[in-house]
């Protein structure tokens, strides 16, 4: 007579590990489904979660960077600001040092987007690596008061995605350059939408000018939106200039 309590057949015991391997492995593979799931949510909702955490860092060691950072760091520069005549020499003289100075991925100053409700600090260079850290700003175009086309590249749904709303920006918005050497403060002139080839959108204008250039649509480099906007207020910091306020005509 058979016992009701006997073994396992070895056949049923070597299945036994068998089984723990795959309801492990699909534990697995569900837990990264719903990963995946989240992330795609959240890049759609609000932006990609992962580059935002490491832009973040990247931000705030740029901010430390910002902070010591000096457009004039010799006498010899001090003493040339001196002989020149005016205030707009001066600041342009200081725009072209910081510019001349600056390596890839440097921060040279801060973005404010007062109706979005965001700032960032900008670094030098248009590349993805550049890019990853902040705006960028396009290496052949000039700063803020050498009276040209200032460019700033960003991006809209990865590394903090710092333009992403570019496109709710509307005529006479205001966006602020801090630099090192002053503060600019730009009125929105428009939006458009370009080919990603189509580079005459930063071309020098015949006066201070920004622009601001970004991927479109949503999720997608077919396209560019540039938002272009033009100087309307100048105040230089104290080692540039003893003129407290310079407004630009409009």
């Amino acid at each position: 007579m058979s016992e009701t309590g006997s073994s396992p057949s070895p056949a049923r015991q070597r299945r036994r590990p068998l089984r723990a391997v795959v309801r492990s492995l699909s534990t697995v593979l569900i837990i990264a489904g719903v990963l995946l799931v989240a992330d795609a949510l959240l890049t759609v909702l609000w932006q990609e979660p992962i580059s935002a955490v490491i832009a973040s860092r990247n931000q705030h060691r740029l901010d430390g960077e910002l902070k010591r950072l000096t457009a004039l760091p010799s006498p010899a520069e001090l003493r040339v600001l001196e002989a020149l005549p005016s205030t707009t020499r001066r600041v342009a003289y200081a725009a072209k040092r910081l510019r001349e100075q600056a390596a890839p991925g440097d921060a040279l100053g801060k973005i404010v987007l007062p109706t979005l409700g965001k700032d960032y600090v900008m670094v030098a260079g248009d590349d993805p690596a550049d890019l990853r850290q902040g705006p960028g700003v396009y290496p052949d175009r000039s700063l803020p008061g050498e009276g040209a086309t200032t460019a700033v590249a960003g991006h809209r749904t990865t590394y903090l995605a710092p333009f992403r709303d570019i496109d709710q920006l509307r005529p006479d918005d205001r966006i602020e350059l801090r630099m090192p050497y002053g503060t600019f403060t730009y009125a929105v002139q428009g939006t458009k939408i370009v080919p990603p080839t189509d580079l005459s959108v930063i071309r020098d204008a015949g006066y201070d000018r920004l622009v601001l250039t970004a991927c479109h649509p949503l999720y997608s480099a077919a396209k560019r939106i540039v938002v272009s906007a033009r100087l309307v207020r100048m105040v230089p910091t104290k080692r540039i200039s003893d003129v407290a306020d310079v407004t630009i005509g409009r």
